[in-house]
C-alpha cells in the first residue's frame, strides 16, 4: 500500500475519533459538542458584533439564551461534523507527505540522522503550514457555512440548514461566495497548523530521542498529551486571525451590506473601530479532541505499517 494512502487512512481514523467526540455525548471524552459548540457560537457572536454590543462572554451567552433559546447554542453543528473527518485526513496526508519530502532532502544533504527523519523546527513548521494550507481548501467553506448559520436570528432565518445555505450562496454569488474569507482562512491555517504540528512533532521527537525508542514504541498516553499541547499552541497563535476570518465570513456579499473591501481593509477597520482581542477562551475546549486525533492517527499508522510495511 502506498505511503500516502496509509497516511490518509490513518488521518481518517484521527478524524473519526475527533468527530466521535463531537457527535456522541455518551461519555466524558465525547462531550465536546455539548460543551464546545456553545462556546464556539459565543466566540463568533462576540468576534462579529459591533463594538459595545456585549460586555463580556456571560452577557453574550445570556442574550442568546434569553432571545433565542437554548437550542440556539447548537446552530451550525452539522456542518463541522460532516467536514471534520475529511479535514483531518487531508491534514495528516499532507503533513506526512511533506515530512517524507523533507526527509529525502535531509538524506541528500547529510542531515536529520541516518534516515533524515529528525526534522528541524523550521522544517516542522513548514510541513505543518503545508498541511494547513491543504486543509484550508475544505475548512474554509465548511466554517463559512457554519458561521452563517450561527449568526442568523432564530426568528429571522435565511437558511434552513447547511445545504440550503450552500445552494443559496452559490446561486447568488458563485464559488467565490462559498469561499468568502478564504484569504484569512489560509493565513490562519498555515500559521496555526505550523504551530500545531511543530509542537506535537517536536515533543514526540524529543521524547523518542530522550528514551532512545522508535515512534511505534511511544505510549499512546504521550500522544494524547502532545496532541493537547499542539491544540493550545494553535489557538495561542491564531486567535486574532480567527477574528478577522469570522468578520470576513459574516460580512455582506455586495452593495451596502458589504462592510469590508478586502482582508487588509478588514484588518484596518477592525483595528480602528473594533479592536481585536489577543486571546480567548477557545483553547480550553479543545485538548481532548486534539489528543484523541493524534493518538488514533498514531495507532492507525502502526497497524497499517504492520500489515502493509513499506518496501525495503
Amino acid at each position: 500500500m502506498p505511503s500516502a494512502a496509509k497516511d490518509i487512512l490513518a488521518g481518517t481514523a484521527g478524524g473519526i475519533a475527533q468527530a466521535s467526540e463531537e457527535s456522541n455525548p455518551s461519555n466524558k471524552l465525547r462531550l465536546k459538542v455539548l460543551v464546545g459548540q456553545p462556546f464556539d457560537i459565543v466566540k463568533v457572536r462576540m468576534q462579529t458584533a459591533p463594538r459595545g454590543t456585549y460586555s463580556g462572554m456571560l452577557h453574550c451567552a445570556g442574550g442568546i439564551l434569553k432571545n433565542e433559546g437554548p437550542l440556539a447554542f447548537y446552530k451550525g453543528t452539522l456542518s463541522p461534523l460532516m467536514g471534520i473527518g475529511v479535514c483531518v485526513s487531508i491534514q495528516f496526508g499532507a503533513l506526512e507527505s511533506a515530512k517524507r519530502f523533507i526527509a529525502q532532502r535531509n538524506i541528500a544533504n547529510g542531515t536529520g540522522g541516518p534516515d533524515g527523519k529528525r526534522l528541524s523546527g523550521t522544517q516542522l513548521v513548514a510541513a505543518g503550514a503545508f498541511a494547513g494550507l491543504s486543509n484550508g481548501i475544505v475548512s474554509g467553506p465548511v466554517e463559512h457555512i457554519r458561521i452563517r448559520l450561527q449568526i442568523q436570528a432564530t426568528g429571522n432565518r435565511i437558511y434552513s440548514g447547511p445545504w440550503d445555505a450552500v445552494k443559496k450562496i452559490y446561486a447568488s454569488n458563485g464559488v467565490a461566495g462559498i469561499y468568502k474569507g478564504q484569504v484569512a482562512t489560509l493565513w490562519r491555517e498555515a500559521i496555526g497548523y505550523g504551530a500545531y504540528f511543530w509542537t506535537y512533532e517536536e515533543l514526540m521527537q524529543r521524547h523518542m530521542a530522550k528514551r532512545n525508542i522508535r515512534r511505534d514504541e511511544v505510549s499512546p498516553g504521550y500522544a494524547v498529551l502532545f496532541g493537547a499541547a499542539g491544540g493550545y499552541a494553535l489557538w495561542a497563535c491564531i486567535y486574532p486571525i480567527d477574528v478577522i476570518k469570522s468578520r470576513m465570513q459574516t460580512d455582506g456579499f455586495s452593495g451596502e451590506a458589504r462592510k469590508y473591501k478586502s482582508t487588509v481593509d478588514c484588518v484596518r477597520e477592525s483595528h480602528i473601530d473594533h479592536p481585536i482581542p489577543l486571546f480567548s477562551f477557545s483553547p480550553f475546549r479543545s485538548p481532548f479532541a486534539n489528543g484523541a486525533t493524534f493518538v488514533f492517527f498514531e495507532l492507525a499508522s502502526r497497524a497499517l505499517n504492520k500489515h502493509f510495511p513499506d518496501p525495503i
